[in-house]
């Protein structure tokens, strides 16, 4: 199982590079910084299950909804800000540096490009949300605030 997931952080890894502007392909400090955290990045340590998060600790932490508008209105983590995911990075100083952020989208791979991005700009406590809203709502979320 942790191949697979390792398989799928790599495929998601290389679409994200793969996507990124023809001008960045040029630009050597971006394409060093993302090698140096592939590289020395522990695979695991930018996820969390919602059943990792103690109940009490739901209201201490930084909680980020990576999806549009819509779909946060339609519901959400209570608490959670809405910053979509591709705007993560011009909004980057709302996310706070100390304590833990949890960034989740549907299923978690918008976050996860969200929270690449931040890893990359030095944030080193932001998590995934592994499952995101569905799998929260899935583990009895609602339950849990």
């Amino acid at each position: 199982m942790p191949h697979k997931k390792i398989v799928a952080f790599l495929a998601l890894a290389s679409f994200m590079t793969l996507s990124l502007p023809a001008a960045a392909a040029d630009n050597p400090a971006a394409a060093k910084a993302m090698e140096e955290y592939l590289e020395f990045t522990e695979y695991g340590s930018s996820l969390i299950l919602p059943q990792q998060i103690p109940a009490e600790d739901w209201k201490k932490i930084q909680i980020i909804d990576a999806r549009d508008a819509e779909q946060y209105a339609q519901g959400h983590i209570p608490g959670a800000l809405n910053v979509e995911w591709r705007q993560i990075v011009a909004r980057r100083q709302e996310v706070r540096r100390d304590g833990l952020v949890v960034v989740y989208c549907n299923t978690g791979s918008l976050s996860a490009q969200a929270v690449f991005s931040l890893r990359l700009l030095g944030w080193d406590n932001v998590k995934v949300l592994q499952g995101g809203y569905e799998g929260w709502k899935a583990a009895g979320g609602q339950n849990k605030l």
